[in-house]
């Protein structure tokens, strides 16, 4: 079964889902794309969402809170991250991003081994299911401009802003 909780946070609500022991996607609520993850989810999984808490969505909301509050700045969930062996190597190496620092997809791909993929790195950011805790937020343009982020880019610049002030880098990005 997959289970769901919203979460009201500071950069708006979000829909969490898990499956027995791992968290499998949490997402801004508005997200147009969101029926359509929420329809892979129970095709892959084969099972139907329904609303529930568990352990692991409790927690979630509890590292999302200190995140929020800026005293957490790496999270410690299990995560399931359903895709191709590209999509999680590219979402694995968001999870190396140090909090409040950026990259560029040129730089994510390059670090990746394959520069010239940075199109389809992109494509495979766009396609992660797990918000914030895979931040696909601290991806950049080349030219340091906000681009591509399925959360709107005011929201990207929020979250960028937020980790930059609780890191000691406290300088406002401004949108190019």
């Amino acid at each position: 079964m997959i289970e769901f909780i919203k979460i009201n946070t500071k950069a708006g609500e979000m829909i969490a889902c898990s499956v027995e022991e791992e968290i499998c996607l949490l997402e801004f609520s508005y997200r147009r794309s969101l029926p359509k993850e929420l329809d892979y989810l129970r095709e892959y999984f084969k099972s139907e969402i329904i609303e529930a808490e568990n352990q692991h969505l409790i927690e979630l909301r509890q590292q999302l809170e200190e995140y929020f509050e800026g005293t957490r700045k790496e999270f410690t969930l299990p995560l399931i991250t359903p895709g191709t062996d590209f999509q999680k190597s590219v979402w694995n190496s968001l999870r190396e991003i140090p909090y409040g620092t950026t990259r560029s997809y040129l730089e994510q791909a390059s670090l990746l081994g394959r520069p010239e993929a940075v199109r389809a790195v992109a494509t495979a950011n766009g396609n992660n299911r797990i918000a914030i805790i895979i931040p696909c937020h601290r991806i950049i343009g080349s030219d340091g401009s906000l681009v591509g982020y399925s959360g709107g880019l005011s929201r990207k610049k929020w979250l960028l802003n937020h980790e930059r002030k609780f890191s000691g880098k406290d300088v406002e990005l401004s949108l190019f």
